[in-house]
């Protein structure tokens, strides 16, 4: 049996340190579960040349009958296998299956051994996170994830950081609109140097223009704050009346 199948035609790819660039790049996925799939998917939607690797056949039937992508049956930490993906012109590699050490395994030979630039490991044990992170290799704790998310369903009325820089200075957060802002200006939201309203979700849509925008009960508040500034701007949601006022009188 042929262990490499092929499915469409080559992109003209370049190698790019920048794999979100708009110029298609070539990207090897080591394992095709359900994230596997969906990313590869998505991928060649985007225009990049994508080769997935896993050791089960059958995992590859998650991929449409026409995706373009190649299929390589293998690991992803056998060289031959990596070569055959592709990986020396690869610009990023995500491994994705449903093992820590085999993610991990093949993270640092894509980092180590191939030198990719964007490399990201799925794990389930989020205690290895900073471990890995110290190594050099990002990432995405599926387990964390998960419980950060229902937290935040279950306590909407707390600040959730989304993002944070490297220095851990400054976060992106999201924060569900209290009541007492309905039908106050949410430009006020901002405060210069500390915090910066960056969109608002109302039923489902992203709106940018808040300029004059006044609360909705369910307005979700995507703000970029200092770390100083976050237990301050918490107070001032939901303080009392004057103390979120005060600064306009």
């Amino acid at each position: 049996m042929d262990r490499r199948r092929a499915r469409g035609t080559p992109h003209e790819l370049c190698r790019r340190d920048d794999a979100c660039c708009m110029v298609p790049v070539h990207i090897v996925i080591v394992g095709c579960g359900r994230v596997g799939s969906g990313l590869g998917t998505g991928l060649t939607d985007q225009g990049h040349s994508v080769a997935i690797i896993d050791r089960n056949a059958k995992a590859f039937r998650r991929l449409p009958a026409d995706w373009p992508g190649v299929t390589i049956i293998g690991s992803g930490f056998d060289r031959d296998d990596l070569d055959e993906a592709r990986a020396p012109e690869a610009s990023a590699l995500a491994a994705v299956t449903s093992g820590d050490n085999s993610n991990i395994l093949t993270a640092r030979i894509a980092r180590e051994t191939y030198g990719i630039a964007n490399v990201v490991a799925r794990i389930y044990d989020p205690r290895r996170a900073q471990i890995y992170l110290r190594l050099g290799i990002a990432t995405v704790a599926t387990v964390s994830w998960t419980i950060d998310q229902v937290r935040h369903q279950l306590l909407p009325t707390g600040i959730e950081s989304e993002w944070s820089d490297p220095t851990g200075s400054m976060s992106l957060v999201e924060r569900r609109l209290p009541e007492r802002w309905a039908g106050k200006r949410l430009a006020d939201l901002s405060v210069p140097g500390e915090v910066t309203l960056v969109s608002v979700t109302r039923s489902g849509v992203v709106r940018l223009d808040f300029a004059d925008l006044v609360g909705q009960d369910g307005d979700v508040l995507h703000l970029v704050a200092t770390n100083e500034a976050l237990q301050k701007f918490q107070a001032r949601l939901v303080g009392s009346e004057t103390a979120i006022l005060g600064e306009n009188a």
